[in-house]
């Protein structure tokens, strides 16, 4: 068993997207002491709405397995693509439904590292500025530095999908660590 479970979730519903690769690629090469599950839930969360979470009794079925899922992990690690010049809106969804009240505190003191990989020059860096100011608002604890802009992101894995780049592996490695030692730290 791990000393820490890391929940990564990916901001795409793309199967092949390069942000669920690069979660898999952090999960291949988590450092020692840590267990990272990609979480394949956001597809099956509805559009936020009251009226949906009265008629539930809370929140949905979906949205209470993310929410266990969220608050059993010891941190998060999040990749998000960036879609005009911001987050997904699927991903927002996913974080308006986590900012409920619920039966445990959802997103609140849950230490959180942002990644992003896309295939353009610009990387995800205003997605991940605007995800850093959703999380803000949520009480999570967004691990400062380091980061990861991943740009040109098809030439960072192999044909199998599987992350090759060496200088991308170091810089996510640095990313595990640094998320490791602030997991620690907000405990």
């Amino acid at each position: 068993m791990a000393d820490l479970d890391v929940l990564a979730i990916a901001g795409s519903l793309r199967r092949d997207s390069f942000n669920r690769r690069l979660l898999e690629g952090a999960a291949e090469q988590a450092p020692p002491g840590m267990a990272i599950t990609v979480s394949d839930d956001l597809a099956s969360i509805p559009l936020f709405s009251e009226d949906l979470e009265e008629e539930a009794g809370g929140a949905p079925a979906a949205v209470r397995r993310l929410r266990h899922a969220v608050e059993r992990a010891d941190g998060l690690l999040i990749a998000t693509p960036e879609y005009n010049h911001s987050i997904p809106g699927v991903l927002k969804n996913a974080i308006d439904w986590l900012s409920r009240p619920g039966p445990g505190p959802g997103l609140a003191g849950k230490p959180v590292a942002i990644v992003g990989a896309t295939t353009g020059a610009w990387g995800t860096r205003l997605a991940q500025s605007a995800l850093r100011q959703v999380l803000y608002a949520t009480e999570s604890l967004v691990l400062p530095a380091p980061g990861l802009l991943l740009r040109e992101a098809s030439r960072a894995f192999d044909a199998e999908g599987r992350l090759r780049d060496e200088r991308t592996r170091d810089a996510l490695g640095e990313v595990l660590v640094g998320l490791a030692a602030w997991i620690v730290r907000c405990r």
